[in-house]
């Protein structure tokens, strides 16, 4: 239950900082946007649909994907440098019983570099806007960081290893 509670708050705030009309960041936040991620490994998905408390501003269909390195840490609860896993959340269309993906509303990333990002965990937190390069994180500490601090005893990451 706590986890959930956590989960819809982070939620939240990113929708929060997604939703002030088209608004980017103000600065590079140093995380690349993702190019090739729909080959790494699917970790899962999720749909949120109306009825449910944050569909106004997120519902649809949330897949996070893992390169390898973010892959091994999910089964070690352990990231090393190089870890990136991506958020994509995507429109969902219902029809005839069957939910379908639509145009793309954002995609998230997480990258971990101890170094780099050393106030937020070690990991780098970015958004892009649709299918642009628009930066949508003003502030990767509060806009993000400050939910995931919550999964402390799983290196800052939500997801977890599913066999």
């Amino acid at each position: 239950m706590r986890r959930s509670a956590v989960i819809g708050a982070s939620v939240t705030l990113f929708v929060l900082a997604l939703s002030g009309s088209g608004i980017s960041g103000d600065k590079d936040s140093g995380v690349k946007y993702p190019e090739g991620y729909r080959g790494w490994t699917h970790v899962k998905s999720m749909v949120i649909e109306e009825g449910h408390p944050l569909h106004s501003t997120f519902g649809g269909i949330h897949h996070i994907y893992a390169n390898k390195k973010a892959l091994d840490g999910l089964k070690k609860n352990s990231y090393p440098d190089g870890s990136v896993f991506i958020f994509d959340l995507l429109e969902a269309s219902k029809k005839e019983n069957a939910i379908t993906e639509g145009a793309r509303k954002v995609i998230g990333i997480m990258e971990k570099d101890q170094k780099k990002f050393s106030s937020t965990g070690g990991w780098g937190f970015e958004a892009f806007k649709g299918d642009t390069t628009e930066r949508v994180v003003k502030d990767p500490k509060a806009d993000c960081f400050t939910c995931h601090e919550t999964e402390k005893q799983t290196d800052f990451v939500f997801s977890g290893y599913r066999k």
